[in-house]
């Protein structure tokens, strides 16, 4: 796992940008990333990305720190000055509050019920009250006002109107899956590619602490890696590969380029460098793919020890895996 996290750190070009107006999600394992939370459902918050939709589990959370462009502009559009700016204040999310309020936090008021204002309901035309016989003693209490509804009056002749059905129930969206395995076949819905994997690899979990570095998976002794990270750049596509590719000689000793060449996977074009270096008391040979889609570059880095009888096998397998790219996925 050594030279694959060495790998991934010196292969990435940049820091992705982060998501305009979006929060910082602070977990308790000290990590941190960008979103919007958009639902919540069975303790697990939804969490809207620049890539995607990404469920967090409510109690991984230690604070949700409210973006302060955000907050700058609501309270500038709102013509308050600055002395009377308050603060956003962090707080963890709870069950009943899973979605945060970053106003600031009014002074008290007389405990009032609130009700949601509905559209003024109709008055038939019979007497508010009965008709008192004409020898009732006088008093000198005042006839209520019939120009407004109590709420509760309201809410009930609302709710009993034909003329105003209930609206039907929205369904509850399903939160979007952002990788699967199926079979052979690994699919990343949060950035639209599919790849041929190989029954006896296995998803390396570690590798997505690696900067722009989006899935990463191979044999369980790691003898044999492939990853694939993806970040932006405004240089065109041999520029770009020609500054990914230099990096790998800080990763190798002995390091070798043997052959170079244009090409397309997945209907992209794309550069393909092959190589061989010495790291980790192992001679590895290894295959680097930069692909241009838009103003994205996805990397696949595949490596295999080239020290084993083994080698041929595994370089095809790498070989399959990276010409099954496929990145038309909705």
């Amino acid at each position: 796992m050594r030279v694959l996290t060495r790998a991934l750190w010196l292969l990435a070009m940049g820091a992705v940008a982060l998501p305009v107006f979006a929060d910082e999600i602070q977990l308790k394992d000290g990590k941190k990333f960008y979103g919007t939370i958009v639902a919540y459902d069975n303790k697990m918050f939804k969490v809207k990305t620049d890539f995607g939709f990404v469920l967090v589990e409510k109690d991984k959370i230690a604070a949700i720190i409210p973006n302060a462009s955000e907050s700058s502009q609501s309270e500038a559009k709102s013509g308050v000055a600055g002395s009377n700016k308050q603060p956003a204040v962090d707080r963890t999310p709870t069950e009943s509050h899973p979605i945060k309020n970053t106003a600031p936090t009014p002074e008290a008021e007389p405990a009032v019920a609130t009700t949601v204002e509905r559209a003024a309901p109709r008055v038939s035309s019979a007497a508010v009250r009965p008709q008192l016989p004409a020898n009732a003693p006088k008093t000198n209490a005042v006839a209520p006002s019939i120009k407004a509804v109590p709420s509760g009056a309201a809410s009930v002749i609302a709710s009993s109107s034909p003329a105003a059905p209930l609206a039907p129930p929205k369904e509850a969206e399903i939160p979007q899956i952002p990788e699967e395995v199926q079979g052979n076949t690994y699919t990343n819905h949060a950035y639209g590619f599919r790849m041929y994997k190989a029954p006896s690899w296995q998803l390396i979990d570690d590798a997505n602490e690696l900067p722009n570095a989006i899935v990463a998976m191979g044999t369980q002794n790691e003898s044999t890696l492939l990853v694939v990270g993806r970040e932006k750049t405004k240089q065109p596509l041999e520029a770009a590969a020609t500054v990914v590719e230099r990096r790998l000689q800080d990763v190798y000793d002995d390091y070798h380029q043997t052959s170079q060449k244009k090409t397309v996977v997945g209907g992209l074009p794309a550069v393909e460098y092959r190589y061989r270096g010495k790291a980790d008391d192992h001679d590895w040979s290894g295959t680097l793919v930069v692909v241009a889609r838009g103003n994205d570059i996805f990397t696949a880095l595949g490596m295999t020890f080239a020290d084993t009888d083994l080698i041929q096998i595994q370089e095809n397998v790498i070989a399959k895996a990276i010409a099954s790219l496929d990145f038309n996925v909705r």
